[in-house]
C-alpha cells in the first residue's frame, strides 16, 4: 500500500463523509463511513485495498454522532461484526440527551451509538483537544473537540478537528464543523498559521461549515468535496444554485485563497497519494 487518501462516494447520491487511509507501513485508517447502505461498499473498498478478505482496520475515527458519517460503523458493528477487524475506535461525542435537549432532530445516531458502544467499548480512544496519536506513519494532532460551551448547531459543531501527517504532507480534517467551531479553533490556535494544510477535508460538505477566514488560514492546495452533485450545484430541484445552501460561495472562496486541485464527491470515489 500507498501513503494515500481515498474519498468514497455514496451509493445512493446522498450526502456523507467516507475515508481511507492508506500507509507504505500497511496500516489503515478509516474516517466515519457513511450511511447504513455505504457500509457494504467500504467493506468491499478496504477488501480491495489490502488484498485481504477480512481487512484490518488500525483505527476507526468517528468525527460526530449525525447518521451520514457514524451509521456504516454501526451497520457493521450490529450486522458484519466478522467482515472486518478493528484495534482502536476514536471518538468523543457529547451525550445523546445534550444534544437531544439543544438541538432536536430527528436523526438517532447518537442514541442508537451509545446502545451499541459496549460492542466496542473495549477499542475506544477518546480523544480531547492537543492529544496526539499515530496509526503508523501517519501523525495526529487534535485541534478541537466537543465543548459544552458552543450551544448552537451543537452536533456538527461538536465534530473533532484532526491535523494528519502523512508522507511530509499535512491533512486538516473538519468533520461538519461550523462557524462557531472554526471561530474557536482561530481563537484557540492563536497564530492562524497553525492551520496551515496541503489538503482540507472541507466542513459539512463544503457548505454551512466554517468561514472563509479560517479556509484562508488553512491555505490549501488541495480540497476533499464530500459533496453530491445535487449539493455541489445548490439544487434542490429548481436549477443550478437556486437553493439556500451556500456551497457555490464556498467554492468562489476556494478560488480566491488560490485552491488548485478539486476532489469532488460527485464525481465518483476519490484517491490522492501523498
Amino acid at each position: 500500500m500507498k501513503n494515500s487518501i481515498h474519498m468514497l462516494a455514496s451509493v445512493d447520491g446522498g450526502q456523507m463523509n467516507s475515508f481511507i487511509i492508506t500507509t507504505e507501513g500497511g496500516h489503515v485508517i478509516v474516517i466515519d463511513g457513511g450511511e447504513n447502505n455505504d457500509a457494504a461498499n467500504l467493506i468491499g473498498h478496504l477488501k480491495a485495498l489490502t488484498g485481504k478478505d477480512i481487512p484490518h482496520i488500525d483505527a476507526w475515527i468517528l468525527s460526530h454522532p449525525h447518521a451520514d458519517h457514524i451509521c456504516a460503523f454501526l451497520q457493521t458493528v450490529e450486522t458484519m461484526p466478522e467482515a472486518v477487524t478493528v484495534g482502536k475506535v476514536y471518538h468523543n461525542f457529547p451525550s445523546a440527551d445534550f444534544i437531544a435537549k439543544l438541538q432536536p432532530w430527528p436523526d438517532e445516531s447518537p442514541a442508537r451509538f451509545y446502545r451499541d458502544l459496549p460492542l466496542f467499548a473495549d477499542k475506544v480512544v477518546i480523544v480531547t483537544r492537543t492529544d496526539a496519536f499515530d496509526v503508523g506513519d501517519a501523525h495526529f494532532e487534535c485541534l478541537y473537540s466537543p465543548n459544552p460551551e458552543i450551544t448552537e448547531n451543537v452536533c456538527n459543531n461538536s465534530s473533532l478537528v484532526l491535523m494528519m501527517t502523512l508522507g511530509g504532507k499535512k491533512t486538516l480534517w473538519l468533520g461538519d464543523a461550523g462557524e462557531e467551531e472554526g471561530d474557536r479553533i482561530l481563537a484557540l490556535c492563536g497564530d492562524p498559521a497553525a492551520l496551515k494544510a496541503d489538503y482540507v477535508q472541507m466542513a459539512h460538505h463544503g457548505q454551512c461549515g466554517v468561514k472563509k477566514d479560517f479556509y484562508e488560514a488553512v491555505s490549501p492546495v488541495g480540497c476533499f468535496w464530500n459533496t453530491p452533485k445535487w449539493l455541489w450545484e445548490n439544487d434542490a430541484g429548481l436549477g443550478y444554485n437556486t437553493h439556500g445552501w451556500r456551497t457555490i460561495e464556498v467554492q468562489g472562496w476556494m478560488a480566491e485563497i488560490g485552491a488548485t486541485e478539486h476532489y469532488v464527491m460527485m464525481n465518483g470515489d476519490q484517491s490522492v497519494e501523498l
